[in-house]
């Protein structure tokens, strides 16, 4: 190959044409994140600390996750995955694709104001768009998928309420993939949206899919394209049914307020590290009808997985149901707007109702036409990421010399 040499004029062209670029590339990014106002502001402060994960105390407990096999297969969705990767154009794989632990895993957000990453329902035409739906299909029950959709469509109602079909809508949805889909090493692949967040991590042939938020308001379509539509109502009635069980003892010890005026949830968007004890009343106080009326509301939310995964994260909580907690927030009858807390070392499930935002004809009490629940995995799982600190630590080991990896 011949000598290649450059004056210094060319030099200084070259490297100002470097610069110019990096600006542009710099601005690019703060316009796609500057979105948002005072929730980008937190976001940035939440992505600059780094991950704890969801702890009682502040501290992580250790030992409680493993990498090792399931025996549940994860071919389904790999599958799917790089079916969805190979029908978008090279520019939209671009935006699609992340490394594997790339911070862009925290940046979820159920606000509709926040301006997303990956690419949207909206953008696909009708094969990407199926190929995204397969993804969800391999990765949800069928529960899980249709849920997932309602909620979706549900926000097309809240666009043809408001006539704010620019910020809201069932196609304003953004997929992104971390890492390269792959039968042995990490990846995962992330749903963010207005009311539905799904982070989905992939070891082999373990899966870890927290955080889910899923929400909606209204939670019931009165008219309409989706007229009738429905969601988060078998949660509501579980949490219902659990709290009605409980004797007056037990349930003095559940409900933390009997009063609910705002909004109760404390481990959304941005509360990667939130220190939240436990409270309410231990499972270990409950006799064994209420337990399993515990494990069908556990169920409702872990159910959203696929059914042989969602079987060995049910496994996973009743291994620790003994140190599980059961809290309360406002009143109990079939018209009362409440939250839930379902609090353990390796699970956390809220479910609230929240005061109204877009539907300003009702009053700014919480209702029940406005609910969020976030399903997360404490003590450093989130994402998956315990599970990939230690296949980094397992990685490591094998290149040093004189070492063997420990079997999978």
């Amino acid at each position: 190959m011949p000598e290649i040499r450059l004056t210094r004029t060319q030099l200084a062209a070259a490297f100002s044409a470097l610069a110019v670029a990096a600006l542009v590339t710099t601005t690019a990014v703060s316009q796609r994140r500057g979105g948002g106002g005072r929730f980008a502001s937190l976001e940035r402060e939440a992505i600059a600390e780094p991950f704890v994960g969801v702890t009682p105390q502040g501290t992580v407990e250790p030992g409680l996750f493993s990498v090792e096999s399931t025996g549940v297969s994860t071919a389904p969705v790999l599958r799917a995955a790089r079916a969805f990767l190979s029908a978008l154009g090279p520019e939209q794989r671009g935006r699609a694709s992340f490394p594997v632990d790339d911070p862009e895993w925290r940046r979820w957000a159920n606000q509709h104001s926040l301006v997303r990453q990956g690419v949207s329902f909206e953008e696909m035409d009708a094969d990407q768009r199926e190929a995204a739906f397969d993804l969800m299909r391999a990765g949800l029950s069928a529960k899980g998928f249709r849920r997932s959709r309602d909620i979706m469509r549900l926000n097309h109602t809240l666009a043809e309420i408001t006539s704010n079909f620019d910020e809201l809508g069932e196609w304003l949805y953004y997929f992104t993939v971390m890492g390269e889909p792959s039968e042995h090493q990490p990846w995962g692949w992330q749903l963010d949206g207005h009311h539905l967040i799904v982070n989905y991590f992939v070891l082999g042939d373990q899966v870890v899919m927290t955080p889910t938020f899923m929400g909606s308001e209204p939670v019931v379509a009165e008219s309409g394209k989706y007229e009738g539509v429905s969601v988060m109502q078998d949660e509501r009635r579980r949490g219902l049914d659990l709290m009605e069980s409980l004797d007056e003892g037990q349930r003095e010890r559940a409900v933390l307020s009997s009063g609910k005026t705002g909004n109760s949830v404390m481990a959304e968007a941005f509360r990667d590290n939130v220190v939240l004890d436990y409270a309410g009343l231990a499972v270990s106080d409950m006799d064994d009808s209420q337990r399993g009326l515990l494990l069908t509301v556990v169920g409702e939310f872990v159910g959203n997985m696929a059914d042989a995964h969602a079987e060995v994260r049910m496994a996973e909580v009743e291994r620790h149901l003994d140190r599980t907690y059961f809290a309360w927030i406002g009143g109990h009858g079939h018209d009362s707007a409440f939250y839930y807390r379902i609090h353990s070392p390796v699970i956390l499930i809220e479910y609230d109702h929240q005061r109204p935002v877009f539907l300003r004809n009702l009053p700014r009490a919480p209702s029940l036409q406005h609910v969020h629940s976030i399903t997360r995995t404490p003590n450093g799982n989130d994402y998956g990421k315990d599970l990939l600190r230690q296949h980094y630590e397992r990685s490591h080991r094998a290149d040093l010399p004189g070492t063997v990896n420990d079997p999978a």
